[in-house]
């Protein structure tokens, strides 16, 4: 249930490490797996921070600050599956997408919800290395 103030970690290489949820689109309620969301970085990754600032920032899309579009793609609130099983993670995640639906960034670390299957982000299954 990611929700109006949550922080999320975004498991994708965009450059965003933490984000922050601003709004849940098209729900009244709190997102769940595979709902859209729009989100704040909070927090930067740094990728080779012992290589200089000139590398980091052309590693980084997006930075500090940034408002982009987001999928939620693991929640720590138990989701009940049709055929009766019980998932929980132990994080809340997303991964960035632009405005079209296409992930900002080329990898994903870390493991997905299936839900995602149900509502066509198939890319973002392709790319994940396991989805649970």
């Amino acid at each position: 249930m990611i929700q109006l103030k949550s922080l999320v970690n975004c498991i994708d290489n965009s450059g965003a490490a933490i984000v922050e949820c601003v709004q849940v689109l098209r729900k009244k309620a709190a997102a769940s797996i595979g709902d859209r969301i729009i989100v704040v970085v909070q927090k930067q990754r740094a990728f080779g921070a012992d290589s200089g600032s000139v590398s980091v920032s052309a590693a980084n899309k997006v930075r500090r600050g940034d408002i982009r579009h987001a999928v939620v793609v693991r929640t720590a609130k138990k989701i009940q599956r049709p055929d009766g099983s019980v998932v929980r993670f132990d994080d809340n995640a997303c991964v960035l997408i632009n405005k079209s639906g296409e992930p900002i960034g080329t990898r994903l670390n870390g493991v997905v919800g299936a839900e995602l299957r149900k509502t066509q982000w198939s890319k973002i299954l392709s790319m994940a290395p396991q989805h649970v």
